[in-house]
């Protein structure tokens, strides 16, 4: 399951992925663009959950947080 959305100027894709034990990994790229660079960032098992939507909402609220605390 993925989701991506665009905040503040970043695309924020959240990915998550299933383990053998049965917990969802939370997933994260963030990536940054303007008309000089681009630059991304990747963060991956940023926690574990036994929902996959949990996983997915936790990635994408960190990710928003990840960038206000970077502007």
């Amino acid at each position: 399951m993925n989701s991506h959305i665009r905040y503040k100027g970043y695309e924020v894709e959240a990915v998550t992925q299933p383990l053998p034990n049965g917990l969802f990994a939370a997933n994260l790229t963030i990536e940054e663009s303007n008309a000089d660079n681009r630059k991304a960032y990747s963060f991956d098992a940023l926690d574990y959950f036994f929902d996959e939507e949990h996983a997915l909402a936790y990635a994408s609220d960190w990710g928003r947080m990840w960038i206000d605390n970077h502007q």
